[in-house]
């Protein structure tokens, strides 16, 4: 299909998105924001942290110099937190190793922390015009439709077909008209389920619509079981705060606040709950309520939350474990602390316990 870039170029001119926040300019650094914060992610969903996001952190000079607890606090709600946290080790890296200038060639901003091929070739067709090629899923999901390519994408032999297909069919000139028009195609026509094909400027052309097989290709992810875990997390009130922990900055809502988890050793009687917490945090009588259970999904396993309510006696609101990993954050202030979602959930659950039954 030797016009594709050209009737895709087209198509975008007249159909495509042209009011998102981040388009309109060549900041490498807001493109970059934007990018990080859309994998994975709705548009709708990114546009307001995007905004309260640039409005603390304008530039990557002043994201570099941040707590990264604060970066956190500013992501909570969004997902997959490792972004977050790569965010900020990329913006200490070019602030360190590039004097704060943003690298610019793909080649170099795919070497900062949490930037793939995929992502450090949109930054730079969009910030410096380099002719490279993308690969979202949502280029995978058009490459593989309009031109029938078999195989689940995540595949390493597929992958690299797509990838030298993308590549194949690079226009010459309007690099980031193109690569816009490739993420707008996936998003608002040749989407996951209920593609609108009647209006697709592929429509004639397209293998899979031709044979039927707009619901097979993609090629599905071949299926697994998924995992289920669970666990018990201690909700600990006491006057007008509850006692977080920081997790660890590796593994699940790494670097956010989260309730302590009850040791699985820990039989779930109350009773025993009870008597770990005043061991465990030195309280002096802890009263103890099962809360109403909750699933959350991550992408790889499943997690039952089990919270139980547990309030200490007077005297203990001095608890600290393992320097500042334990802390009483006020309830006022849980708006901008940084929250897993589900942990979220749980907490606003107290006020009203009907906001989740399981």
């Amino acid at each position: 299909m030797n016009d594709f870039a050209e009737r895709l170029i087209s198509w975008q001119r007249e159909h495509g998105r042209h009011d998102l926040p981040w388009q309109g300019g060549h900041d490498p650094y807001r493109i970059w924001l934007s990018e990080i914060m859309l994998q994975q992610t709705q548009v709708d969903t990114v546009i307001p942290y995007y905004a309260r996001f640039l409005a603390r952190f304008p530039d990557v000079a002043s994201l570099a110099a941040a707590p990264v607890e604060e970066v956190m606090a500013l992501w909570s709600g969004l997902g997959y937190y490792a972004r977050a946290r790569n965010l900020h080790r990329a913006a200490q890296a070019i602030v360190d190793e590039h004097g704060g200038a943003f690298p610019p060639s793909a080649a170099e901003i795919a070497e900062l922390p949490g930037i793939g091929r995929s992502t450090a070739a949109a930054i730079a067709a969009f910030a410096y015009g380099e002719r490279a090629a993308i690969l979202d899923g949502n280029v995978k999901r058009v490459l593989c439709r309009i031109f029938g390519v078999e195989g689940f994408p995540g595949d390493k032999a597929v992958e690299n077909r797509l990838w030298a297909l993308a590549e194949s069919l690079l226009p010459t000139h309007g690099i980031g008209r193109y690569i816009q028009a490739q993420m707008d195609l996936g998003a608002t026509l040749c989407t996951r389920g209920k593609p609108a094909c009647e209006r697709c400027p592929f429509a004639g052309d397209c293998v899979a619509r031709r044979e039927n097989r707009v619901g097979e290709l993609p090629t599905p992810r071949p299926k697994k079981t998924v995992p289920r875990r669970s666990a018990r997390y201690a909700v600990i009130l006491h006057q007008d705060a509850v006692l977080l922990e920081r997790r660890p900055p590796a593994g699940i809502w790494g670097g956010l606040l989260s309730l302590p988890e009850i040791p699985a050793e820990i039989p779930a009687r109350l009773a025993d709950t009870s008597a770990w917490a005043r061991s465990h945090f030195g309280f002096d009588a802890v009263e103890a309520h099962a809360l109403g259970a909750l699933t959350h999904t991550f992408t790889h396993f499943v997690l039952d939350m089990q919270p139980v309510l547990l309030r200490p006696g007077t005297g203990t609101r001095s608890c600290a474990r393992d320097g500042d990993a334990l802390q009483w954050v006020p309830l006022s202030a849980l708006d901008e602390a940084a929250l897993p979602t589900p942990v979220r959930r749980i907490l606003d659950a107290l006020a009203a316990p009907n906001l989740f039954t399981g």
